[in-house]
C-alpha cells in the first residue's frame, strides 16, 4: 500500500499528503497493538470500580470518605459505571481515588491497514464489475483474466489516491 509510481499524482504535495496519511495509519495501528491483547476481557458484573474497591477490602463508606463524597454518590457512580452510563472524567477521578489509571482506547477488530485495503477492493470490485456487467448485457463481457487485472489496477489507484474517496 502507499505510493504507486505509475499513478499520476496531481502534485508532489499530494504525494506527501498520501505518505503522511499512510504514516498516520501505521502509527495508530502500532499504538493500538497492546490493546488487542486485552480486547474481549469481560467487565466484572458490578463494574471495575466496585471490583477493585472490594479487592482492596474497602467498603463503599470507606472509599467515599477517602474521596470526600457521600456513600450514596459513590454507590450511584459504581452503578453508572457498571451500566456504561458514567462519563470518562468521572471514571478517571474515581479510578485515581483507587490508585488506578483509566486506560481508554478504541480497538479495531482488525488492523486498520486491512480495513483500508478491503474497502479499496470492495470499491474497485463494484466499479469494475459494474462496467463488466453492462458489457455482458451487450455480449462484450471481458475475460476473467482481464477483469482481475482491471480490479488490481483500480484497487492500486484507489489506495494511492485520497482515502476519503473510499467511503463515498
Amino acid at each position: 500500500m502507499g505510493y504507486h509510481p505509475n499513478h499520476p499524482c496531481e502534485s508532489i504535495g499530494e504525494q506527501m499528503s498520501l505518505d503522511l496519511h499512510q504514516l498516520r495509519l501505521e502509527q495508530v495501528d502500532e499504538a493500538l497493538k497492546p490493546y488487542r491483547e486485552i480486547r474481549g476481557i469481560p467487565v466484572p458484573s458490578g463494574g471495575w470500580l466496585r471490583a477493585v474497591r472490594q479487592a482492596l477490602g474497602l467498603t463503599v463508606r470507606q472509599q467515599a470518605a477517602r474521596l470526600g463524597v457521600a456513600a450514596a454518590t459513590l454507590h450511584k457512580s459504581e452503578e453508572s459505571e457498571a451500566g456504561e452510563r458514567i462519563s470518562l472524567a468521572q471514571l478517571r477521578k474515581l479510578a485515581e481515588g483507587l490508585d488506578c489509571e483509566l486506560v481508554y482506547g478504541l480497538v479495531p477488530r482488525r488492523p486498520l491497514v486491512e480495513v483500508i485495503e478491503e474497502q479499496a477492493t470492495r470499491v474497485a470490485r463494484s466499479e469494475v464489475l459494474g462496467v463488466a456487467h453492462s458489457m455482458g448485457l451487450e455480449e462484450q463481457r471481458p475475460s476473467e483474466g482481464y477483469l482481475r487485472k482491471q480490479l488490481d489496477q483500480r484497487r492500486a489507484q484507489l489506495l494511492s489516491g485520497k482515502w476519503a474517496n473510499l467511503w463515498r
